[in-house]
């Protein structure tokens, strides 16, 4: 029997308005943000998404996506199996340095291609469910913070219960009034999280969080610039709350260096950092080793990377902290998909159907994409 193969490619880049502020330590998102849809056709009529968020602070630009994706990346895909998806990733990696967005998100075009070729999830694909719903977290990461208490009014009744406070974007004192304010509030019915985004210097760090875990935090995320290994792992034996590694660790080889040096007692798994959901359960099965649950962490993604991110985690059952998959819902003020994600309960519910198990609004993408390139 002929193999599928990949006949066509669309890419959109888009801009989606946001209806918040966000700060974010490293950098912040005012008014928009930017991301690539990719549809990839096989030649049998299948059609995949995939999506790259990028953030110039973090991974990259989506210019940069749409050109490597477009320029660099599409010669290769014309014309593969949409099958060998193992293989043509590696043929990808030695053909273009970098680019985990632009990657991942023709992984998960292929991945969605295969699914509904099959009547297979991609969760199954991966290896299948070992969940159905993922806890859900909301980061308090607005300018205005009374906004964000006011949301949390809104959100915790309806059974929203996790929340991660962005930190050290404001002063220290202001950090803690706004800790102590949602305490008062909620007490303990809310899990209560804290990120530095790599905020903080190293000198000093320890008074400053030995203050915050009074709060009782579940973890801190990133309290300092990802090259300072020996400080996180200073800071996660100084401290009784756990600290959580993401900006320090990328790829495999980072979570290897998190595991010798015990830089963290846990990790933040984005497909944007890793490049690949095989190459995000890669990173897990090295923390899973060492004992190390995992979060699932988001850039800017809408429905498609995020519909991604929860097969992922559906499938991966170190991945137990919960994901802050929250853009579609709460931030951007239209997404793409004909219906979104579904959430209940404070947890986001896994799509059941095939691929993806998602269906792209073409009038949507249309209506936001500023370039398109076809072929």
């Amino acid at each position: 029997m002929t193999e599928a193969t990949i006949e066509r490619l669309r890419l959109f880049l888009i801009e989606s308005p946001i209806k918040m502020a966000r700060l974010q330590g490293v950098g912040n998102v005012k008014g928009t943000v930017k991301r690539v849809l990719i549809e990839l056709t096989s030649s049998d009529g299948v059609i995949g998404w995939g999506e790259a968020a990028p953030w110039e602070v973090f991974t990259g630009t989506a210019e940069a996506a749409f050109s490597a994706l477009d320029i660099y990346l599409r010669p290769i895909l014309l014309g593969k199996s949409v099958r060998r998806i193992r293989a043509l990733m590696a043929e990808l990696d030695r053909a273009l340095v970098g680019h985990a967005e632009a990657k991942v998100a023709i992984e998960m075009a292929l991945l969605d291609i295969v699914g509904k070729a099959s009547g297979l999830s991609v969760a199954d694909l991966l290896g299948g469910r070992v969940r159905d719903t993922i806890p859900l977290s909301f980061s308090i990461a607005d300018p205005d913070f009374a906004a964000d208490l006011e949301r949390m009014r809104k959100m915790v009744p309806e059974g929203n219960l996790i929340y991660k406070v962005k930190t050290g974007v404001k002063p220290h004192r202001e950090d803690l009034d706004h800790l102590a304010a949602i305490r008062k509030e909620f007490g303990d019915k809310v899990d209560l999280r804290v990120d530095y985004n790599q905020a903080l210097a190293p000198f000093g760090a320890i008074r400053i969080l030995r203050d915050v875990e009074a709060f009782a935090p579940t973890f801190i995320e990133q309290p300092v610039p990802r090259k300072f290994l020996d400080v996180m792992a200073q800071l996660a034996t100084a401290l009784e709350t756990p600290v959580l590694a993401d900006e320090s660790c990328f790829d495999r080889r980072d979570m290897m260096e998190v595991v010798r040096r015990e830089a963290a007692d846990a990790v933040s798994i984005k497909l944007m950092k890793a490049g690949g959901l095989f190459e995000a359960q890669a990173i897990m099965s090295i923390a899973d080793t060492a004992g190390l649950p995992g979060y699932g962490g988001t850039l800017w993604e809408g429905g498609i990377g995020l519909a991604a991110g929860t097969q992922l985690i559906a499938a991966t059952p170190g991945i137990s902290l919960g994901c802050e998959f929250y853009m579609p819902h709460h931030v951007l003020t239209e997404d793409v998909l004909e219906e979104r994600v579904r959430n209940h309960d404070g947890h986001v519910v896994v799509p059941d159907g095939p691929g993806l198990g998602i269906r792209v609004s073409e009038a949507s993408v249309r209506t936001n994409a500023r370039v398109l390139a076809e072929g």
